[in-house]
């Protein structure tokens, strides 16, 4: 049966249902909620924010409208819908499940021998690996360009089941981008701002040139589309230059929000400490560190004691105390050692 022409109340009443895809969007807010519920109940004076609850079920429910509302229904007719999903499954659902933090979640919820064995899965080698944020950015740029810019999108148009591959790919592809730049994660990477921000605009001149590509093709690149293609739809190469500007705006736009975000945090980050920046504050988190460290040695043989309401400030780079103790460590490191 031919489907009618597309519209907003075709594509809220509109839907199909993927039994895959719903099994995975339930399992997954099952286990998110019972880990929120869990933390709650141990703790209750700082449970699991709420904000970042609604942020991940709001991921999960991005993926279903994308996949079985009317945008899902559309996506084997008309281009321009497919790209619209497109941009749903790689960059608007994989940062709202970032921001949600299932892994932080996971440790906060679980007991031996879960967590440890989380831990350790963070900590790997093989994980080091595909959260290192180079990697992110040439697995989005390389499914960018090659679901689009090749003749892979004529398969998925004729193939079912490379077609539904071809979701999890960009659901996968758009998390292992943004999670070093936009999450908090405790992964390995810890990416400085002004890197995070160089490394999420690298994704906008890709999006406009694949949009550009698209938008000034001469003839129909994807023939699949044409033979399931319905009597009101646009014709075949008007819905192509449609989905290319989709791509090229839509894209643009979606990653110039996270790239402000990114700023806004970095902002409110450099207000909270006073001013100083991610760099000195970082140098002197490590120095209150080494300083710390020694002075817990020293003070073992020692009568007196730092008071206990003493103010954190004291272990900054201005304290002589401090310097007096980084002194002494650097002088203990440095002393030839006995063989």
């Amino acid at each position: 049966m031919e489907l009618p022409p597309l519209t907003v109340a075709e594509i809220v009443t509109r839907w199909q249902f993927a039994p895959v895809i719903t099994g995975f969007v339930v399992v997954a807010a099952g286990l998110y909620l019972w880990g929120a519920l869990r933390v709650r109940r141990r703790h209750p004076a700082r449970p699991w924010p709420l904000y970042r609850t609604g942020l991940f079920l709001a991921g999960l429910a991005v993926i279903v409208i994308a996949t079985q509302s009317g945008i899902g229904r559309y996506d084997d007719v008309l281009f321009w819908d497919h790209m619209v999903q497109h941009l749903l499954l790689l960059m608007v659902a994989p940062p709202l499940l970032v921001v949600g933090q299932p892994a932080t979640l996971l440790l906060h919820a679980s007991r031996n021998p879960l967590h440890t064995w989380s831990k350790q899965v963070l900590r790997s080698r093989a994980l080091a690996a595909i959260t290192w944020p180079p990697f992110g950015v040439a697995l989005y740029v390389g499914v960018i360009v090659g679901t689009h810019l090749t003749g892979f999108m004529n398969l998925v148009e004729t193939n079912s089941v490379v077609h539904d591959g071809e979701h999890a790919l960009y659901l996968i592809s758009g998390y292992l981008y943004f999670l070093p730049l936009i999450g908090r994660e405790p992964i390995r990477w810890k990416v400085s701002y002004p890197s995070r921000i160089f490394l999420l605009f690298i994704a906008m001149p890709v999006d406009a040139f694949t949009g550009l590509v698209l938008g000034s093709e001469g003839g129909n690149p994807f023939p699949g589309l044409a033979d399931q293609r319905p009597a009101w739809a646009p014709a075949p190469l008007t819905d192509v230059h449609i989905g290319g500007a989709v791509m090229w705006v839509g894209g643009a736009g979606i990653m110039f929000g996270l790239v402000m975000a990114v700023f806004f945090a970095w902002s409110r980050e450099k207000h909270e400490d006073g001013g100083l920046g991610w760099l000195e504050t970082a140098r002197r988190a490590n120095f209150a560190t080494l300083v710390s460290s020694h002075r817990e040695e020293t003070e073992k043989d020692s009568a007196e004691r730092v008071p206990a309401t003493r103010s954190r400030a004291a272990d900054s780079v201005d304290d002589d105390e401090a310097l007096t103790a980084y002194n002494a460590f650097l002088t203990r490191i440095n002393k030839p050692q006995d063989h």
